[in-house]
């Protein structure tokens, strides 16, 4: 008999889109005797998740009664404690092989689990990125230990209790690759990066069914097949529709602030393949509140979603940044600028892929030359930056904590903190309006 596997991953906002969510229970819901499995960031971020601190994903979960989960780095956004509340009160079999916290397994989950069907047993084990802890300050408290070593101990486990099949959840992104040549699982089913994924690396099925609850892919272990499965193709689960929408009436965020005429598109490919009207908006606010020099904004910080058209809402403003980050301001030399500036550019980050633009920028244009993979010129306010000069930079504050992206910028920059994002989205759109152009402020194969 054919082991098949409901494959999803970063549901992230998709709970703000009551209908969609409803589409995405009702296909998990009517499953058959496929095994439900998601691999991470699954509770956070959006509107709802912000408000809820993630539990308007157990509306999902207790309609689809999924069979087994692993974490992302966004299912910490409220700290492990919090975390740990979701595992208790969600119905599926929660596994993680190398996540701790003061020395003991997080939310007390066991590294991995066994689901049978039809007399095959199917081996499930769940591993993080072990950069978590820097890339989301709320999980600095946590021990991410080395995924390869971590999984290669739980499949042994695995084998010798009899699993058929080993299946890897991974909220690893481009580390997928290294766990499937490193290891002897059967599959990994990963998550992490926007973009879906569908292949075999030495014999291993490796798959990603991309963000926002667009897409499950339907595995079946014993072929090797996967199947597409277009969310918004499944019939609406009407409790789970009606549930969202009666959280979203009362999150108290629904004032209009602004009016798009010309929509703005959120999609993997306008995020980050370089400038973007969004990202203008986003980072032309940033500057505008804290009357800086340059504003900034990181763009795997700006979620996909549906696009922003007609009337916009605080939640709709919420769910393009949906952290509780500051809007911060750094001093900084011109020669250190610049190198914030390269930072835009670069596929050492687990959660992208190696041709990702990083960066939306407001009072900076900056030309990047590919076939050297150099920062080739930046201007600001029209002049090239002068390395002696003494700049402002506005972006969010989680940047002065992270690692792993824009390491340029260190807490020791930080000079003043401002509102929340989405308050000083909401404040720049209800006094400037909603209208960013494209202007060539990125220019990724330059000849400057």
């Amino acid at each position: 008999m054919a082991v098949r596997i409901l494959h999803y991953s970063d549901l992230e906002n998709v709970y703000d889109s009551p209908e969609q969510a409803g589409r995405l229970a009702g296909l998990l819901a009517d499953r058959g005797d496929a095994i439900a499995a998601g691999s991470g960031d699954n509770t956070a971020p959006g509107v709802l998740s912000l408000v809820t601190e993630s539990r308007q994903a157990l509306d999902l979960y207790d309609a689809v009664d999924p069979d087994v989960a692993t974490f992302g780095n966004h299912d910490f956004d409220y700290g492990a404690d919090t975390t740990a509340e979701i595992v208790a009160e969600s119905p599926q079999t929660w596994v993680s092989a190398n996540v701790y916290r003061d020395g003991d397994r997080v939310a007390g989950v066991d590294p991995w689990t066994i689901v049978e069907r039809d007399g095959v047993r199917v081996g499930f084990l769940g591993v993080l990125d072990d950069a978590t802890p820097a890339l989301n300050p709320m999980a600095s408290d946590l021990t991410v230990t080395d995924p390869v070593s971590a999984t290669r101990e739980a499949e042994r486990e695995l084998r010798d209790a009899g699993a058929d099949y080993v299946v890897a959840l991974s909220h690893l992104g481009r580390g997928d690759e290294e766990l499937a040549a490193a290891t002897d699982v059967d599959a990994v089913l990963g998550g992490h990066i926007a973009s879906e994924r569908i292949e075999r690396i030495d014999g291993t099925l490796l798959t990603r069914p991309g963000s926002g609850g667009e897409v499950v892919l339907e595995v079946d272990l014993e072929a090797g097949d996967v199947t597409r499965r277009v969310v918004a193709d499944a019939p609406v689960h009407g409790g789970v529709e009606a549930g969202l929408r009666e959280r979203m009436d009362n999150t108290g965020l629904n004032d209009v602030v602004g009016h798009v005429e010309d929509p703005l598109e959120r999609t993997e490919s306008t995020l980050f393949r370089g400038e973007s009207r969004i990202g203008n908006f986003v980072a032309d606010a940033y500057r505008w509140a804290a009357e800086a020099d340059v504003g900034l904004q990181n763009s795997g910080g700006v979620r996909d979603g549906p696009e922003l058209a007609g009337d916009v809402t605080v939640a709709d403003l919420v769910s393009v940044v949906p952290f509780e980050e500051p809007v911060s301001v750094a001093e900084l030399t011109g020669e250190e600028l610049l190198d914030v500036f390269r930072g835009a550019r670069g596929g050492s980050l687990g959660f992208a892929e190696p041709d990702w633009w990083h960066a939306h920028v407001s009072g900076a244009h900056l030309a990047w030359d590919e076939a050297s993979s150099e920062l080739a010129a930046a201007r600001v306010a029209g002049e090239h930056v002068d390395p002696e000069a003494t700049y402002t930079l506005a972006t969010t504050d989680y940047l002065f904590y992270s690692d792993d992206e824009f390491p340029a910028l260190d807490e020791e920059h930080r000079v003043a903190r401002l509102d929340v994002q989405h308050e000083v989205l909401a404040s720049y759109a209800r006094q400037r309006g909603i209208d960013p152009e494209l202007e060539g402020r990125v220019r990724l194969h330059a000849d400057d």
